[in-house]
């Protein structure tokens, strides 16, 4: 694939062989942007698990301290109170068999989708819209809920999901390019706590074999996946 002028001089700047931590390449990718726009900064982790095996999946949820730079478009299946609660939450769309419906026919204009225990025998039909593209609720994730409320205040407030795909690897954004430094690296620190604290008892040797920090449309930074703590203190460094 041809890459452009600016990606490849983008790349030039980073060294081969070389494992940064994550401060530097926070630090570089806010200075390798490549887009005309405000670049999503993301970060690509190589578990050492088979996640073919129930007992190895990785999934989980965590709020960014300084949140994503996005806000999110929250679809809520609820009715009655539950519907009203989540309407005064902020969430973008609120229904129950009028909303799945719509997602039937092939409706995805949504980042998440909370919705409460009674309706998810309806909405688990819908697995073949929302799965592949992460968004069926979960109880794990706090997107199946009858505090309607609170899921929609956290998703909007910078909660993010990650979960291990078949390839063992998991994805995960940590904000903007335009971000200070410190809140990228604190948003990084607080992802990679999390995504560190839920490795399965099964998954022996090391659980992190390689992590990689990029903007939107941006070269690849490697880093080091050891270096997880004292991050924000370093970042002034």
């Amino acid at each position: 694939m041809k890459r452009s002028k600016a990606y490849r001089a983008a790349a030039e700047k980073i060294e081969d062989g070389k494992l940064y931590t994550p401060v530097e390449a926070v630090r570089l990718a806010k200075e390798t942007a490549t887009t005309t726009y405000d670049a999503t900064i993301e970060v690509a982790l190589r578990l050492g698990v088979d996640p073919r095996k129930a007992d190895q999946l990785v999934r989980g949820t965590v709020n960014l301290p300084n949140g994503t730079g996005k806000t999110a478009r929250v679809l809520v299946i609820a009715n009655g109170d539950k519907a009203e609660a989540a309407r005064a939450a902020g969430a973008d769309f609120v229904g129950s068999d009028d909303m799945i419906e719509k997602i039937a026919g092939g409706w995805t204009d949504f980042d998440a989708v909370v919705a409460t225990p009674d309706l998810m025998g309806k909405v688990g039909r819908l697995g073949k819209v929302l799965g592949p593209r992460g968004l069926m609720p979960n109880p794990k994730t706090g997107t199946v809920t009858m505090d309607t409320a609170k899921a929609v205040t956290e998703i909007k407030g910078g909660k993010i999901e990650f979960r291990v795909d078949k390839h063992s690897n998991l994805h995960f954004i940590i904000g903007k390019a335009s971000f200070d430094e410190a809140k990228l690296v604190e948003n990084y620190g607080a992802a990679m706590d999390e995504i560190l604290r839920l490795k399965p008892s099964a998954s022996k040797g090391r659980f992190v074999t390689k992590a990689t920090v990029a903007t939107t449309m941006g070269p690849g930074i490697p880093v080091d996946p050891s270096r997880v703590s004292s991050l924000v203190e370093n970042a002034a460094e």
